[in-house]
């Protein structure tokens, strides 16, 4: 049996705390080892540092049942995981990848099956705020506006750029003087979906 991406794995852990603490059981380091049989208490410990770290859980350091809901989650704000498929590229187009590579939480209101991240690579967009590595999150559709970003398939290649019309000429622009726009022929054209933030992590755990 494969072992399960750490993403996915944490993503399990948030929701198990999450309903304890929303049903008034904080749960303690342990509870959560034995929750999910992991072997140490430091496997368990680790995954909930991480979730503090990134925001999605809070601690009061002393107490065994220490962990909260930070105020936003509190107040109901959603939290969905979605899965980071590889690489897109945001520069020469590249050949389309879509294994998991894990699972990352954002806030959002939509249901998770609506939304998918690939991490960047390339320097295309650099005009734009995106760079190699940063993550961007994509809602899935169809369609787009001038001026959008967004993910498209190029024949079975991917690339992130800013989409515009030109009568009715779709092209797909970079954000760097470098590069230049790709004009696809309409029937190799797929519009995967629409980027709605971007992440970039400082350093990688």
């Amino acid at each position: 049996m494969g072992r399960t991406p750490a993403g996915e794995t944490r993503m399990r852990i948030f929701h198990f705390v999450r309903d304890r603490l929303l049903a008034g059981f904080p749960p303690t380091i342990r509870e959560v080892q034995d929750a999910f049989h992991f072997r140490s208490v430091q496997t368990a410990r680790e995954h909930l540092e991480v979730l503090v770290e990134a925001g999605h859980l809070a601690k009061e350091k002393g107490k065994a049942r220490g962990y909260r809901l930070p105020a936003g989650l509190k107040q109901g704000s959603p939290m969905v995981f979605v899965p980071l498929l590889g690489r897109v590229a945001a520069g020469a187009l590249a050949t389309a990848v879509e294994e998991i590579e894990g699972y990352i939480p954002i806030e959002s209101r939509l249901a998770p099956q609506e939304l998918f991240a690939l991490r960047v690579r390339g320097e295309s967009m650099i005009g734009a705020g995106i760079r190699p590595g940063d993550v961007a999150v994509v809602r899935r559709q169809s369609f787009a506006e001038p001026g959008d970003i967004v993910v498209a398939l190029v024949g079975d290649e991917a690339t992130v750029k800013r989409f515009q019309l030109r009568g009715k000429r779709v092209e797909l622009h970079p954000e760097n003087p470098l590069f230049k726009p790709i004009v696809p022929d309409p029937d190799g054209l797929v519009l995967l979906g629409k980027v709605i933030e971007i992440r970039r992590y400082l350093d990688r755990v």
